[in-house]
C-alpha cells in the first residue's frame, strides 16, 4: 500500500472519531517520560541500593500501564502492547541523544537522529491508529514519504 493510501486510511480513521491522534499526543509524550522515569528509578536503585526507588518504579510502572491502555487498545495482541511501549521509549531516547548532539554543534548528526526519532514515533501511531485495516508500512519506492510525514499533519500540538 502506498503512502497516499496510508494517509487516506488515517483520514478515514480520524473522521470516524476512532482515535484522534492530536488529542492523545500529549499523553503519548507523557508515556515516553514515564518509561524514562521507570528506567531512572531502576538505575537509582542499582546505584544506591535504596528500596524507595523500587517502590517508585512500581508506582510509575502501574501509572504507565494504566495510561498506555488509553491509547493502545487491549486485545489479544500482546505484541502490539509491548511494541508500542518500545516505540515510544526508543523515540524519546533518540530525541534526547539528538538534543545532546545539537548542543554539541553536531547539527547534521542531530537532524538525522531527530528524523529517526520521528520515524519511531510515527510507527507507534501507525501501529495504533487502526489495526483492522492492517496498514502496511513503507511499501513502494525509496522516494516515498516517511511514516512520520504521513501522520504529522494529525499531530497538531498547538490545536486545543
Amino acid at each position: 500500500m502506498k503512502i497516499k493510501n496510508f494517509i487516506k486510511k488515517v483520514d478515514e480513521v480520524k473522521n470516524k472519531d476512532s482515535l484522534d491522534i492530536s488529542a492523545w499526543e500529549d499523553l503519548s509524550i507523557a508515556l515516553m517520560n514515564l518509561v524514562g522515569l521507570e528506567e531512572h528509578c531502576f538505575f537509582s536503585y542499582v546505584k544506591t541500593q535504596d528500596d524507595k526507588f523500587l517502590k517508585m518504579l512500581e508506582s510509575v510502572r502501574e501509572l504507565r500501564k494504566k495510561l498506555l491502555a488509553l491509547i493502545v487498545k487491549k486485545d489479544d495482541d500482546s505484541e502490539k502492547w509491548c511494541m508500542s511501549k518500545h516505540f515510544l521509549a526508543s523515540s524519546m531516547r533518540l530525541y534526547e541523544v539528538a538534543n545532546r548532539l545539537l548542543h554539541e554543534k553536531k547539527e547534521k548528526e542531530a537532524k538525522e537522529m531527530y528524523k529517526d526519532a520521528a520515524e519511531l514515533y510515527g510507527l507507534f501511531w501507525a501501529l495504533n491508529i487502526d489495526s483492522k485495516n492492517k496498514i502496511k508500512l513503507k511499501e513502494g519506492s525509496k522516494k516515498s514519504k516517511s511514516i512520520f510525514a504521513s501522520v504529522k499533519k494529525l499531530l497538531e500540538c498547538c490545536m486545543e
